[in-house]
């Protein structure tokens, strides 16, 4: 990548300050800390700083997110949802739900804006009910993820935003010498959005690529 590129990168990373979206100082940092103490990648400022401006964009009041980690991701859409919105967070690890709900906690989020609940995301989201959810987000390399694109679509209302994060995989995506699994599961999922007739996606190299896509009307 040419150098003026990285340095763009860089700038849109730092574009948007996370001290200035919660009261309390330092709590994504120290969510960011958790996660990585628990093995879990938590998403870049400028993937997060762009999931607060879709879930904004659609006012959101009641979003899924599938694979919680330390709850960095959920702040940011928390950050950008209505100020009555609720966000139903899915992860199958205890221990990651117990770190998230300590940062929800450290950024005053008043009980009941998220519902955490520990299980297979497969199973869960099967529960959810159909046509429910302004915004549903996940990443591109989570489990089965071919499957939670088709919940997630079933679960979005018409005009609702679908965000998958990690969607350039640590640049593998686009390197057509990476030929591993999980980059080839990952293209598939990025052209099964690509090529669907209810979405009209977007792909932003934003942190390590967020695609976007509204499910029509």
């Amino acid at each position: 990548m040419a150098s003026g590129k990285v340095t763009s990168w860089a700038h849109g990373e730092e574009f948007v300050d996370e001290e200035s979206l919660f009261e309390e100082p330092g709590v994504l940092a120290r969510a960011r800390e958790r996660g990585s103490e628990l093995g879990v990648a938590p998403v870049l400022p400028g993937a997060g700083a762009l999931m607060r401006v879709l879930a904004a964009s659609v006012g959101a009041r009641s979003a899924v997110e599938i694979g919680t980690g330390a709850g960095v991701a959920s702040l940011y859409v928390l950050a950008g949802m209505h100020p009555d919105g609720v966000l139903t967070t899915i992860d199958p690890e205890v221990e990651n739900q117990r770190a998230a709900r300590e940062a929800f906690s450290e950024a005053g989020l008043r009980s009941g804006r998220a519902r955490t609940i520990a299980g297979s995301p497969r199973e869960v989201i099967g529960r959810l009910t159909d046509h429910a959810y302004d915004l549903v987000s996940f990443h591109a390399d989570a489990p089965h993820a071919r499957d939670l694109l088709t919940h997630a679509r079933r679960l979005l209302r018409p005009g609702g935003v679908l965000v998958i994060s990690q969607a350039l995989y640590h640049d593998r995506v686009a390197d057509p010498t990476a030929r591993d699994a999980t980059t080839q599961e990952v293209r598939a999922l990025l052209r099964e959005v690509q090529e669907a007739e209810d979405l009209i996606p977007a792909l932003s190299p934003s942190g390590d690529g967020v695609l976007a896509a509204v499910l029509r009307g």
